[in-house]
């Protein structure tokens, strides 16, 4: 049996952690988390009191907390921010402070720890608009929004700390879409799912702009792959991880064939095209992280609609279009009080 080891994982209780550290704990990790749980204490529930779990509820700003909490751990994910543009645009100075500021003493007290590898999940939005055909890790950051930037400029903070005793990795993600024990219904994919099952109604704002997807399972099956990559594949690099390059539009047409299959009283699933304000576009290459890494997404766009319409049916996903939990705007919108005095992980 192979040495078991300690992941700590920032905002662990969020979209993605909550499908990542049931999976960690299957794969035999030692988990530790910290978060402060914004959506509930229950996200986690399905995995509570494991022996190999531990959950500290708290703030990735404060020093002496990380400090103690990483003590002991090996790897590092870090998952934990204030989640897309919107949330960052409701408080920025708290949003940049998070995403940003605490970004160099978080990597410096992580190394100062003992741990020895250090995976950040930035975003694939980095690129902002580009009408590039293949947008490669090559091509140029020029983020239209503070999110963005902030996410992108962590990038060159974390490999300055890269040594042979500190292997450092960002995965840029795609937009991920698909079922998590803290759901998103915020994200395109998940959106759209959401409003076919339960308005019998698809609203597409724009439909032209480009999107690049990734299953939230092909991305736990990535965070577990980084864990035991060789350092000399990853050591100081960016990876783009996405699947399937479509514009709004062509994504909510495979939703609806989903939805239209799957319930037969969303057979005249209306459509609705309404102007939007985001420009965002761009089709991002995942060609690198294929060829170096051997990674390559596993799961469509369609299973992750078909995971959905599962959660809906079996009332895993209560009050979806009104309750404000599933949404991380309406969610901080309802805490923005509470945030600035106690933050980490809105995600």
């Amino acid at each position: 049996m192979k040495e078991q080891r300690t992941v700590f994982v920032t905002g662990g209780a969020g979209y993605v952690g909550c499908a990542l550290v049931p999976r960690l704990l299957e794969e035999g990790y030692r988990v530790r988390i910290l978060d402060l749980y914004l959506f509930g204490d229950h996200v986690l529930d399905h995995v509570k009191g494991h022996p190999n779990l531990e959950q500290i509820k708290g703030d990735i700003r404060d020093a002496k907390l990380l400090a103690k909490s990483v003590r002991g751990c090996d790897s590092v994910i870090h998952l934990a921010c204030i989640s897309n543009d919107p949330c960052f645009e409701l408080n920025p100075e708290l949003s940049k402070s998070i995403n940003y500021e605490c970004f160099r003493p978080l990597v410096s007290i992580c190394k100062e720890n003992g741990v020895r590898r250090f995976i950040y999940a930035s975003t694939s939005s980095v690129y902002g608009l580009s009408e590039a055909d293949s947008v490669t890790e090559d091509h140029p950051l020029v983020p239209v929004t503070d999110y963005n930037k902030y996410k992108g400029l962590c990038e060159p903070i974390l490999f300055e700390f890269q040594s042979p005793e500190f292997t450092t990795v960002a995965i840029r993600p795609a937009t991920v879409c698909g079922y998590s024990s803290r759901q998103r219904l915020d994200l395109t994919v998940n959106i759209l799912t959401n409003h076919a099952v339960n308005d019998g109604k698809i609203t597409v704002y724009g439909g032209g702009q480009m999107r690049p997807n990734i299953h939230i399972q092909d991305m736990v099956d990535l965070y577990v792959q980084l864990l035991v990559a060789e350092e000399s594949l990853i050591a100081g690099k960016s990876f783009n991880a996405g699947y399937q390059n479509h514009t709004v539009r062509e994504l909510a047409e495979i939703v609806a064939q989903v939805v239209r299959t799957r319930l037969p009283d969303r057979k005249s699933l209306e459509f609705e095209v309404v102007p939007s304000a985001d420009i965002r576009s761009y089709r991002i290459c995942s060609d690198k992280i294929r060829e170096e890494l051997g990674f390559v997404p596993k799961r469509t766009i369609e299973q992750a609609v078909h995971d959905l319409v599962d959660a809906f049916e079996q009332n895993r996903l209560p009050n979806s279009m009104s309750d404000p939990r599933y949404s991380n705007i309406k969610a901080m919108q309802q805490m923005e009080k509470l945030l600035p005095a106690c933050a980490g992980a809105v995600q």
